[in-house]
């Protein structure tokens, strides 16, 4: 019989012999899809919150008390479109994130609700094709409150948040991550540096106090054409800032089409001790805010990372669909991944 240690590590085990053999790919936005649901205000209003004084429509979290099945459905799109990994629906279910919808108290049970429901889902396909596992990543966002700049321009020296407040709020969703049954810790969108660095103290104190460890994956933002975060890095040295956490994958997302994201994916790639991840927009957003780039477009730009040897994870953000899941996973399977670099 099998300790519990050893079938704890069994997922990490998978996760690291599937990213040997092959490019990994993870699933596309989870916004687009709810948006086309056409939900109501009332989708968003778990039960006993019907009277909740604050609208709550667009608080995408809340649909995995509301209506998990339609998020489990979501989840099971990606995966029937060729995804390996599919992200928790919990970008902003820290308790900081919610406080301007006053739903802070719901932090813990979002987190072990989408946690839950993307592990259905994954166990669900892996049921179905046990040669290809199926895995949950703990989407840990990075908050709408900064370390590093001040909301407020007369006053530069102003935090709105504190590194410790940052702290408690990841420790509790990591918590609940973990126990609703993720085999990776995805802390994704990355703009402000010290967020980030938040987060992964707060999951290093939860593996300290929990004598366990999952698979970490890094992924950062570029805002704009300059190249830096908002918080002003560069690629450089961000990665830099980075090396002290053990990365199972470090990459980038979001903000940037596939087209834009070349010349920052190319550093990673040649910098990057550990495997590299890229999930980007289905392009730039033209002027009413959609994403127009197609499947076939989005399929062709990525292969060309994967065809240089760049990426061993590949997936999308903003605007992409399971259309462009699928596309990208067909794509994968004619490309090896990058090779772990041998370091001196």
């Amino acid at each position: 019989m099998k300790t519990l240690e050893q079938l704890a590590q069994e997922p990490t085990s998978a996760l690291l012999a599937a990213a040997d053999k092959r490019i990994l790919v993870l699933d596309g936005a989870m916004g687009t899809m709810i948006q086309k649901l056409g939900l109501t205000e009332a989708d968003f209003h778990p039960k006993g919150m019907e009277d909740h004084k604050i609208l709550l429509k667009g608080n995408n979290e809340l649909l995995s008390l509301s209506r998990p099945e339609a998020i489990r459905t979501i989840h099971e799109q990606y995966l029937e479109a060729g995804a390996d990994i599919v992200e928790t629906n919990t970008f902003s279910a820290t308790s900081i994130a919610q406080a301007e919808h006053e739903c802070s108290h719901l932090a813990r049970e979002m987190n072990l609700a989408s946690a839950r429901l993307a592990r259905e889902a994954c166990d669900k396909y892996t049921a179905m094709d046990p040669s290809k596992p199926r895995f949950v990543a703990g989407a840990i966002g990075p908050m709408n409150k900064t370390a590093s700049l001040s909301p407020d321009v007369n006053d530069p020296g102003y935090r709105a948040v504190t590194f410790d407040q940052l702290v408690a709020a990841y420790k509790e969703q990591v918590e609940a991550l973990l126990d609703g049954g993720v085999d990776i810790l995805l802390v994704e969108t990355i703009f402000d540096t010290l967020n980030a660095k938040a987060a992964f103290y707060a999951i290093d104190e939860v593996f300290e106090a929990r004598n366990t460890k999952v698979p970490l994956m890094c992924s950062v933002t570029i805002t704009d054409a300059s190249g830096r975060t908002l918080s002003g890095q560069t690629i450089e040295a961000f990665l830099i800032s980075m090396a002290h956490v053990p990365l199972f994958s470090m990459g980038l997302n979001c903000a940037l089409g596939a087209a834009q994201m070349r010349p920052y994916l190319e550093v990673i790639a040649e910098q990057s001790p550990c495997r590299v991840s890229i999930y980007p927009n289905a392009g730039l957003p033209d002027q009413m805010g959609e994403y127009r780039e197609t499947p076939d477009v989005t399929a062709r730009l990525v292969g060309e990372f994967m065809a240089n040897g760049w990426v061993n994870v590949v997936g999308g953000c903003c605007g992409t669909t399971p259309e462009h899941i699928a596309a990208l996973a067909a794509e994968a399977k004619r490309h090896a991944p990058r090779a772990k670099p041998v370091l001196a």
